[in-house]
């Protein structure tokens, strides 16, 4: 089971090819990286603007991390619980805390409501947590 302390930076793109993309990744975070229980991470998004949740605002949002899940359908809300990690104060760097073995993140780029921008505002990132 996944648990979390907040703070966030990651990467799922090569070292170039996410910079000019519109969406969102995690900076230094590729897939199959093998990382520490505990760990932090960098968010990043392309093409829209961070801001904090609770109003809703033409081309802004805010970030939120899903441990072992699958990105949330566009115009879907994002569920809040122990492993969909919500950032609404609109910070782009946590830290995470995880069991060891294999996990996914999902970063979910979603409005001020909390509702999803979809899959072309999301990337999952498989990586492995050391012992």
């Amino acid at each position: 089971m996944a648990s979390s302390a907040w703070a966030v930076s990651a990467t799922a793109c090569d070292k170039t090819s996410c910079e000019f993309k519109s969406g969102v990744y995690f900076k230094g975070l590729h897939d199959n990286t093998a990382i520490d229980q505990e760990f932090t991470v960098q968010m990043v998004v392309n093409g829209m603007n961070v801001q904090q949740a609770g109003e809703l605002v033409e081309g802004t949002g805010h970030f939120h991390i899903l441990i072992d899940d699958a990105a949330v359908e566009q115009g879907e809300p994002v569920k809040k619980d122990a492993t969909h990690l919500h950032f609404g104060k609109g910070q782009s760097e946590a830290t995470l805390k995880l069991t060891p073995g294999e996990h996914t993140l999902t970063l979910q780029f979603a409005d001020g409501h909390h509702v999803s921008y979809g899959k072309l505002w999301s990337r999952t990132v498989p990586v492995y947590v050391k012992p």
